[in-house]
């Protein structure tokens, strides 16, 4: 878009026409139209964008207008076309020629009338989309299969669908000079604390930028102003009942048109280690779950440093440990084969991503089985470090966020580098930075280690338990919602 401002709407016509033209390229853009037409004998125009509109609406529309005589809209036009000639209800008056142009490229109609400063804004817009489908990310084994598609309006019906209460509140946002793109701030206005609200309100409004580009994850760097730490400031969902369930314990969520994906915040790390599935069994099975992925999230980044640490450091591994370390020699450095190791896991990863559906099974066997034996073969790796590296690849896949999967990438790599070079000294200086950038990460304000920093007592316990829905009876404490209690 460029800077300059096209300023209000002119009664004529013609010169709103011109000036539409000379920004819009109408007359360039196949795809972009200015109909004109005639009601009841006065001169109008529809500015859209072919493809957006509903045709069935909006023919409906233009014959009760084309239909319209000459003494019933005098005087006072544009009130009468408003309120008495079109039969539709999402119909607003538009003053700037700006606001028209945005409008028409959103999708609705603009309807201009020939000696009013008005025009008329009427939504008939229909976009192309897919039908809501189970995320592939968060899949589950029971449960609602809908996930949320690329269509802004409809993933906040999915939230209504599961909110039907009169305090959910979804406000719209036009971010982006050229892009314009659509974005939605969806909260409870009763639970949310309203500072926080405002807070995540402020910097998106504060957002100066072309385009989203990247949709939910340009407007994340742009709120979270997070440049070189790993860890998620925000967590992404697919699903409208995890969406929910956050709107409920006083989070906000963000919705940006164009992806299916949406932004929960403020979060902590356990948000991120938290999965429906959970919440889809018996409390007894959902508290197994729980821990058993934590262990595999925790293995993601420690078991291979851990194994590495047992067998460089001589003396360290306790009694009966000592069948750890590989039994034959090896000619290159255990940190050298679990770093190409990494890399190959990754890249197989990266490569799978790239291959048609019906070869990537195909992929698989080849990288892991073929290259892998292989590679043991020629002495390139031992067999404990294959297995090491396979049990980490286990957790990683096994890790709820995809994004803290692959900020525990980055933690397993520093790791292994420093436990490679240093020993002891290297592991422990790497976990403490680790906990160090846990510690000073905030989410939003938010602090990220909750309920561990600052400590909270009921809180852990819900990190640890999954407690049953009818004892869950306050809402998390270091949201400060404005409705404290689920249950009167």
């Amino acid at each position: 878009m460029s800077d300059k401002q096209l300023g209000k709407i002119r009664s004529s016509i013609e010169e709103n026409q011109k000036l539409l033209n000379e920004t819009l390229g109408i007359d360039v853009s196949f795809d972009i139209i200015f109909r004109e037409i005639k009601i009841g004998d006065k001169k109008a125009g529809i500015l859209f964008v072919d493809g957006f509109v509903d045709d069935e609406t909006t023919t409906l529309i233009l014959q009760t207008l084309l239909n319209t005589r000459r003494e019933e809209l005098v005087p006072g036009t544009l009130e009468k076309v408003f309120n008495m000639k079109i039969p539709y209800v999402a119909v607003e008056p538009v003053n700037t020629l700006d606001d028209a142009m945005f409008s028409a490229l959103s999708g609705p109609i603009v309807l201009f009338i020939d000696g009013e400063k008005q025009a008329l804004e009427i939504d008939t817009r229909i976009y192309p989309a897919r039908d809501p489908a189970e995320p592939e990310i968060e899949k589950i084994t029971r449960g609602s299969r809908d996930g949320f598609v690329e269509t802004m309006l409809f993933n906040v019906t999915l939230i209504r669908r599961r909110l039907r209460d009169p305090q959910l509140r979804s406000e719209a946002l036009r971010i982006g000079r050229r892009s314009a793109s659509d974005v939605a701030l969806v909260y409870v206005a009763d639970i949310a604390n309203p500072k926080m609200v405002e807070e995540v309100r402020k910097r998106l409004q504060e957002i100066d930028v072309d385009a989203l580009t990247m949709a939910e994850k340009t407007v994340e760097e742009f709120t979270t102003k997070k440049f070189w730490n790993p860890f998620p400031e925000v967590r992404f969902s697919e699903r409208p009942d995890v969406a929910a369930a956050h709107l409920m314990e006083g989070h906000v969520v963000i919705v940006v048109d164009t992806s299916p994906s949406v932004m929960i915040a403020p979060v902590t790390i356990f948000h991120h280690l938290t999965h429906a599935e959970e919440y889809r069994h018996d409390p007894i099975v959902g508290i197994y779950i729980r821990w058993v992925r934590v262990l595999g999230v925790l293995s993601s980044f420690l078991l291979v440093p851990l194994w590495m640490l047992m067998v460089l450091e001589q003396g360290l591994p306790p009694p009966g440990l000592e069948f750890l370390g590989p039994e034959e020699e090896y000619a290159i450095p255990l940190m050298v084969q679990f770093i190409f190791a990494h890399f190959g896991i990754d890249l197989l990863r990266m490569a799978s991503i790239h291959t048609p559906s019906p070869m990537a099974t195909a992929l698989g066997l080849v990288g892991g089985l073929l290259i892998g034996e292989i590679a043991v073969e020629v002495g390139f790796f031992t067999p404990e470090v294959l297995l090491y590296a396979g049990l980490n690849a286990i957790g990683i896949f096994a890790t709820p966020s995809w994004e803290l999967s692959m900020a525990n990438r980055i933690i397993l790599l520093m790791l292994i580098l420093l436990t490679g070079f240093f020993l002891t000294t290297g592991f422990v200086i790497g976990v403490l930075l680790v906990l160090v950038r846990l510690a000073t990460t905030r989410s939003f304000g938010y602090p990220y280690l909750w309920p561990l920093v600052p400590f909270n007592a009921s809180g852990l316990l819900n990190v640890i338990i999954r407690s049953p829905m009818p004892l869950q009876k306050m809402r998390p404490d270091y949201l400060d919602p404005v409705d404290k209690t689920r249950k009167k």
